[in-house]
């Protein structure tokens, strides 16, 4: 059927729209609000990359340290860090306080059996290597050099 668009048939459609029911109009209001509610909502943002997190990716290195008693300072070779009682708390840093590097590996050092915390074990480790503890004769050669991985003995 084709639209038709003179004058008496716009003045009769006019006329069909004042006659209408209220409540249909309302309707209708209603449906067009509603469709056009549920095209908004549906806008499309920007592309954006997805991430995968493997929730239990979890990778634990055991510590090894190396004990140096003059000095009761402890090296880790997997962390690279050195761990000691300052102020009556244990601290981790990359270098000792108080001592050069030098000086630690030109003193005796022991490797350690345990892989958790120094601080677990401080007072037993101290007890067994006093701050005057040098290692057996004829195990003076290998020293363990701290940062390149190497550990050493009981030297």
């Amino acid at each position: 059927m084709p639209l038709r668009l003179d004058y008496p048939y716009l003045m009769n459609l006019k006329s069909f729209f004042r006659r209408s029911d209220q409540a249909a109009i309302i309707v209708l209001c209603a449906a067009l609000l509603t469709a056009l509610t549920g095209c908004v909502g549906y806008v499309d943002r920007p592309a954006q990359g997805s991430v995968y997190v493997e929730p239990s990716a979890t990778f634990l290195a055991q510590d090894d340290y190396v004990y140096y008693p003059s000095y009761g300072v402890y090296y880790s070779n997997g962390r690279h860090q050195y761990a000691y009682r300052e102020n009556n708390v244990w601290v981790s840093r990359p270098a000792p306080r108080g001592v050069s590097v030098e000086a630690l590996r030109a003193s005796p050092s022991v490797r350690m059996d345990f892989h958790d915390s120094p601080a677990q074990h401080h007072e037993a480790v101290v007890r067994q290597y006093p701050n005057n503890w040098s290692p057996p004769a004829g195990n003076q050669d290998r020293r363990p050099n701290p940062g390149d991985g190497s550990h050493g003995e009981n030297h």
